[in-house]
């Protein structure tokens, strides 16, 4: 199995990160805007609508407030098709006023890790951009790794 490992500083308080990631119903409005075109919730299933009507089914697997973490898992409509999605994010404090947003991603087969790799670090970049546009701040430190 891949395990991908991408880490970004965003400057935006650990708290504000956390509470645009948690917020599970809003990817469309604050993480992903334009990326995903909507966001639709039924129990603890996720449906993300892209562009051009793709649908996306995930499972939210865990919200941990505590520890500020978010475990989910896509279950249909994974492009490229998958045998096994399974991803979380952790926010941690950076500094004063910044925070790290660890994005780890589990991925069968492990042939698909260098697409999905790429995958995850332009989400990333975009989830900082649209962060630090509602919080007014910029700047970038970024690190991804796959084993």
């Amino acid at each position: 199995m891949a395990s991908i490992r991408h880490e970004i500083v965003i400057d935006a308080s650990p708290e504000h990160i956390w509470e645009v990631l948690r917020d599970v119903g809003a990817v469309h409005e604050r993480l992903l805007p334009g990326r995903v075109t909507d966001t639709r919730l039924e129990g603890d299933q996720r449906f993300l609508t892209f562009p051009g009507g793709h649908v996306v089914r995930e499972l939210i697997v865990a919200i941990d407030d505590d520890s500020r973490r978010l475990a989910y898992s896509v279950v249909e409509g994974a492009r490229p098709p998958l045998e096994h999605h399974h991803a979380s994010f952790e926010v941690r404090p950076e500094g004063g006023e910044a925070g790290r947003l660890i994005w780890i991603t589990d991925v069968l087969p492990h042939a698909r890790a260098a697409e999905i790799r790429i995958r995850v670090a332009r989400g990333a970049s975009e989830m900082k951009q649209a962060i630090e546009a509602a919080g007014g701040s910029a700047g970038s430190r970024e690190t991804s790794s796959a084993k």
